[in-house]
């Protein structure tokens, strides 16, 4: 068993992070599993919580990372994948966060996303037990209530990494809005890598036309690479936002409007984009700050407005397959940078804070 691992550890927002040594539990408890991590890709959510516009009182130290890829090198006893399968030293899974099962959320609603006690790694401070659970370690310590999937080979890592934040919850939020019906046209708000995704989806599940809004100019490149029949940049204000939809669309809207962007006009703009009894997810808007929407219009047009929180095992499932099935369809290595070794690790967060990349990826194996 290895006793401790190398990590990159946040201990001050915005600051560089720190390489330190962790220590490791001796032994994985019955349900858990001692990985040595392949590959870990940065979500915009990394970055939030490193800049510090998301923060939790007493969060800190933390490892970064909840999108990660793993080698099994030991289990505890009973350690099973979410279908039930055994898991074994050496083999490639991949995992969601870990949940109680026995809350309201878990027993009633038989949400896993509603789980009151449901956490990621960057919930869970780094110098206390387990201390090493996020994706920015030699070593990851995956905890009994993480749902856990053994990985089919032909699905490369760096895909099954994105599966774990990114994958899912794009697909998460399809399904909860109803899916995308065929000819439709799609308006996604959002060029990060969440919005890129969603654009490939769109046009991939059907979509007649797809508009992706955001910026900066070359991400919009990027999303015309992955489907975008057309796109509009955040520079402008949101009445030529609005207008530009309305032309690109005849005056009549989008069928389908999905916020994987945030924002203070997010709301008013993605009504203002929706077409008579169209559909709007709100995935990106999170945190405390209000987003003005017009119910009048949302009354009017006869809108559906539905939330979608990130996703679970079953939307991660989803994600797998879904890039199994689309391998060849479109260029999804594009998505990601050159992996880096952990000493790389904080540069690379601060390039994404700077949109200087859209998926960082960091192999603890490198140097």
């Amino acid at each position: 068993m290895v006793n401790r691992t190398e990590a990159a550890v946040l201990t001050e927002h915005g600051s560089a992070l720190t390489l330190r040594e962790l220590p490791l539990p001796e032994e994985p408890e019955p349900g858990a599993a001692l990985v040595r991590i392949t590959c870990t890709t940065l979500c915009g959510t990394d970055v939030h919580l490193w800049s510090g516009q998301m923060t939790f009182p007493g969060m800190l130290p933390m490892v970064l990372g909840h999108e990660m890829v793993g080698e099994v090198l030991a289990v505890g006893p009973g350690t099973t994948d979410t279908l039930g399968r055994e898991i074994a030293e050496g083999d490639r899974i991949g995992w969601s966060e870990s949940t109680c099962g026995k809350c309201h959320g878990c027993t009633i609603l038989r949400e896993p996303v509603a789980c009151e006690n449901r956490g990621y790694g960057f919930l869970q401070r780094s110098d206390v037990f387990p201390y090493a659970t996020g994706g920015l370690v030699r070593y990851c310590y995956v905890t009994p209530g993480a749902a856990k999937l053994l990985l089919p080979d032909d699905v490369k890592d760096t895909w099954a990494s994105m599966s774990g934040c990114a994958g899912k919850t794009v697909l998460r939020a399809v399904s909860r809005s109803g899916g995308i019906r065929p000819g439709a046209t799609v308006v996604v708000q959002g060029a990060g890598a969440l919005g890129v995704f969603a654009t490939a989806v769109a046009r991939i599940s059907g979509a007649g036309d797809v508009i992706t809004i955001g910026g900066p100019a070359d991400r919009l490149k990027i999303a015309e690479r992955f489907g975008a029949t057309a796109t509009i940049p955040v520079d402008g204000t949101v009445e030529d936002r609005v207008e530009r939809v309305k032309e690109l669309t005849g005056g009549r809207g989008a069928d389908h409007v999905f916020d994987f962007a945030g924002g203070p006009t997010i709301g008013e703009e993605a009504v203002a984009f929706a077409a008579q009894r169209g559909t709007i997810a709100i995935v990106g808007s999170t945190g405390p700050t209000p987003s003005p929407v017009a119910l009048g219009t949302v009354m009017g047009k006869e809108l559906t407005v539905v939330g979608s929180l990130n996703g679970d095992i079953a939307d991660y499932h989803r994600s797998v397959d879904f890039f199994r099935t689309f391998a060849d369809r479109l260029p999804w290595d594009e998505l990601f940078s050159a992996p880096v070794g952990l000493s790389q690790a904080s540069r690379s967060v601060e390039s994404m804070a700077r949109l200087g990349e859209l998926k960082a990826v960091i192999d603890p194996r490198l140097p």
